[in-house]
């Protein structure tokens, strides 16, 4: 008799220690408080696919925590300007802001390596770095100084080399050129006589307008067919090799950071790897149609010589070299980023560019 009832304390005890093990995340799930935060872009709501990416992370973050993890989306303007979105991140104004790192290099060059910077890599080695080859580390070490946490969560892909009021032919074209251009690629520029400025979406079209500048660069066909720019500069550039690819991240403050659960965090990390995704793959999928739309609609499409993309890839060169020698901050990124982009360079070269160079010739000559 006692060994049965020590028998059945036994099994009972056990039922209960399984059923409380069991029930364990289920309490924790629904302790989970409700969190509310809001993201601010640089970009308008009219740009669905650069507003929409970020769009896109919110409603998988809400997805993925039943709904408890709410981040509104704000766009420029909303809160802050759309240049000041990092600033509002650092100054706590609010939690997060999704924008393009390079927009800031004033405040420090490095900034870009997050973005793009000129004759960088494309969106593929990109990633690669940032995920395999030290680039996450590398930037949010510098991120730190900032109290900022960085999470890679769109790209682009490849940009187009943007919109002229006149043809530009040599090199010679450049010198006192008005043009809104953002990151590095403006500092390059200044080497050889170009005037570079700094517009958020919104001033682009007026700014050609008035003629108070002559050229902009924007993304690509799709957004760019949304700002109109075809009707005030009808000459339209190729490539951007200012931008083979434009990573813009979420950035978060490092305070908010902290005080989310880690379900949450987690849900975060997964959504902007969600959102990278998605979005490279709409600006492929949508791209093509909106370039034919351009070019019917009277888009002179033109490529950049070889003498002004040559000279633009020395002047870009020298630029890198002039700031490592200043900026240890940028030193400490360049070195490690240019040796893994010429790694990767030489293994596209061999496999992706020469299948590329093929394949798409013959799509046009091969019957």
């Amino acid at each position: 008799m006692e060994r049965r009832s020590f028998l059945r304390g036994t099994a009972a005890g056990a039922a209960t220690a399984i059923g409380t093990t069991l029930a364990a995340p289920a309490i924790a799930q629904s302790s989970n408080p409700e969190i509310r935060w809001r993201m601010t872009s640089s970009f308008p709501k009219s740009l669905d696919t650069l507003f929409g990416g970020a769009e896109f992370l919110a409603k998988r973050v809400a997805a993925l925590t039943d709904n408890k993890f709410q981040i509104r989306v704000f766009a420029a303007g909303e809160i802050v300007p759309g240049l000041q979105a990092l600033d509002a991140v650092q100054a706590e104004t609010v939690e997060m802001a999704h924008t393009a790192s390079y927009y800031y290099v004033g405040k420090d060059p490095t900034f870009a390596f997050d973005t793009t910077v000129p004759f960088g890599p494309n969106a593929r080695q990109q990633s690669a770095w940032m995920h395999h080859g030290g680039g996450l580390d590398l930037m949010r070490d510098f991120f730190k100084q900032y109290n900022i946490l960085s999470f890679p969560c769109t790209n682009t892909g490849a940009q187009m080399g943007g919109w002229y009021r006149k043809e530009i032919k040599t090199v010679e074209d450049l010198k006192g050129l008005k043009f809104r251009i953002a990151g590095i690629a403006g500092m390059v520029l200044t080497k050889l006589g170009v005037v570079p400025q700094q517009l958020a979406a919104g001033d682009i079209y007026p700014s050609l307008e008035k003629g108070t500048i002559d050229a902009a660069e924007w993304v690509g066909p799709y957004d760019d067919e949304k700002l109109g720019l075809f009707k005030v500069a009808p000459y339209y550039y190729y490539p951007g090799w200012w931008e083979g690819q434009a990573q813009l991240s979420a950035y978060i403050n490092l305070n908010a950071w902290a005080k989310l659960p880690d379900q949450y965090k987690a849900a975060l990390q997964s959504a902007c790897a969600e959102a990278y995704v998605d979005t490279l793959a709409r600006y492929d999928a949508v791209n093509p149609a909106a370039l034919r739309r351009l070019v019917a609609g009277g888009a002179q499409l033109r490529p950049f010589s070889r003498e002004i993309m040559a000279a633009c890839y020395k002047a870009a060169h020298e630029l890198y070299d002039e700031i490592s020698a200043k900026n240890a901050n940028f030193k400490k990124v360049y070195e490690p980023w240019k040796k893994f982009r010429d790694d990767e360079y030489l293994w596209f070269r061999v496999s992706e560019n020469s299948y590329e160079n093929f394949a798409f010739t013959a799509a046009q000559t091969v019957k």
